[in-house]
């Protein structure tokens, strides 16, 4: 019954996703950005799915089951990042955006202010795909750690069936069937999550039972802040918060902010957004707690496991269908954004002219490509999930953030000062990480903190040189 019920939602969420090509406006700015024309509730809801999914039902929650409350540093850190760099940096990016010569996040960069810095645009794509098939790789290893428990399939099943409707997804409405599917999964991922909950404090016989239960895991689960010193705690903390400053270090984010369809959508996007961010949040960090009493036995428990495995236990076979329906397609719609955020750079910024590079087909014959690549990340590396997209997306905001951040101030930075900018931050935070240090604080802050000084420092020394 639960496979059955998997593979019918499967089939409804691909055939919103195929759906799309009623809308489809058969180019690649329509492939590639959706024509610039997406209504503010698909923004937002789109956008906070492409944040999440992966991250959230299987990172998250097995961060939360495994340390405890403490994890709700992440997501306050996280939402007050995210929201702090929205309040200065969304609108002038997207006015910045509605340029016709921009459809990949290299692209935006290039051409903030109607400049052209080629190099520029070529080296952001280079990591870009890099950093992207890595992020993508960690989102078809969501879906199959899904997959695994609740049917038992083997890992490679269910990567290799997600890049399949991957594939589809891509051929059918690019970017406009990813939104399409991101709303939908949004909204039932919260009614699963409700559920869940529900039925994850029943099972611990009422929120009381659960409570008391939580209390006698160890001295710290219920701890609001991890067991460590002040500075320990205060870096945590800031850690997350430049986690979620980073958002738009994220290409696959940053084009549903791109693809809007008018600046005056823009609080009412924000609306969305926060919204279900905090539900999403919220709700996972009280399945995380809820999976600790129902598998208590952590030396045997894969703690990224825990959604699924929940789900399976107090849900009836229809539902949990559902849910990893649900779950396994808001994988596969992000992995998609991943792989189409690739084949922008690939497409437009390696060429500066209009040609058989930027046609439509050459836009999916790359996403294919790319899309093996992540596959064969997939099959063959060992790393979590929660550590895969950690990586990924300090990496990104290391490189972009510091950019973006001084674009968006209105600060017009050389070619030569950008790409030390964005080289320095990805080399503090590869050598931050290499150090050992990320568990003093997430390498993604000395990685902006670098990148913004390189910008500071360059600024000084070439500003009467300039560079293009």
């Amino acid at each position: 019954m639960i496979a059955a019920s998997f593979l019918i939602f499967l089939l409804i969420f691909l055939f919103i996703g195929l759906s799309s090509l009623i809308k489809s406006g058969k180019t690649q700015d329509d492939y590639l950005v959706a024509g610039k024309s997406i209504a503010p509730w698909l923004a937002g809801l789109s956008a906070v799915a492409t944040n999440n999914s992966g991250f959230m039902f299987i990172g998250m929650i097995g961060l939360t089951y495994a340390t405890g409350l403490s994890s709700i540093w992440l997501m306050i850190g996280w939402i007050a990042g995210d929201f702090l760099a929205s309040l200065i940096i969304l609108r002038p990016l997207h006015r910045a955006s509605r340029s016709d010569e921009i459809h990949s996040y290299g692209g935006l960069i290039a051409h903030w202010y109607g400049q052209n810095h080629v190099t520029l645009r070529r080296i952001v794509g280079v990591f870009t795909i890099l950093f992207l098939s890595l992020y993508a790789a960690a989102q078809l290893k969501a879906g199959s750690k899904a997959t695994m428990v609740l049917l038992d399939w083997q890992p490679s099943w269910g990567v290799i069936i997600g890049a399949v409707i991957v594939l589809l997804y891509s051929a059918a409405g690019g970017i406009r069937a990813s939104i399409w599917t991101d709303a939908a999964q949004s909204i039932v991922m919260i009614i699963g999550m409700v559920l869940l909950i529900f039925g994850g404090v029943s099972l611990a016989g009422g929120w009381d039972a659960s409570v008391e239960k939580m209390v006698n895991i160890t001295p710290h689960y219920l701890s609001w802040f991890p067991d460590t010193d002040f500075l320990g705690i205060t870096l945590f903390i800031l850690g997350w918060v430049f986690g979620g400053v980073t958002v738009f270090g994220q290409p696959q984010i940053v084009v549903r902010f791109i693809a809007l369809d008018n600046e005056s959508n823009i609080n009412r996007m924000r609306v969305y957004y926060y919204v279900w961010f905090t539900l999403f949040y919220g709700a996972a960090i009280l399945v995380g707690l809820l999976s600790r009493i129902a598998f208590p036995d952590t030396s045997v428990f894969d703690a990224e496991l825990a959604l699924p495995a929940l789900a399976k236990l107090v849900l009836p076979d229809v539902m949990t269908g559902l849910i990893l329906a649900a779950l396994f397609s808001a994988t596969l719609s992000t992995a998609d954004s991943l792989i189409l955020a690739c084949s922008a750079s690939v497409t437009r910024d390696f060429t500066s002219k209009v040609g058989k590079l930027q046609s439509l087909w050459a836009a999916k014959l790359t996403t294919a490509c790319v899309l093996l690549v992540a596959v064969i990340i997939a099959l063959t590396g060992a790393e979590s999930v929660f550590a895969l997209v950690l990586d990924a997306w300090g990496l990104l905001g290391s490189a972009f953030m510091p950019l973006i951040l001084l674009l968006a101030l209105g600060k017009q930075v050389s070619q030569l000062v950008a790409i030390i900018m964005v080289v320095s931050g990805v080399v503090a935070f590869i050598i931050w990480q290499q150090l050992g240090l990320g568990g003093l604080i997430y390498s993604v802050a000395p990685g902006v903190l670098v990148g913004l000084m390189c910008g500071f420092i360059g600024d000084i020394l070439f500003k009467n040189k300039g560079s293009n």
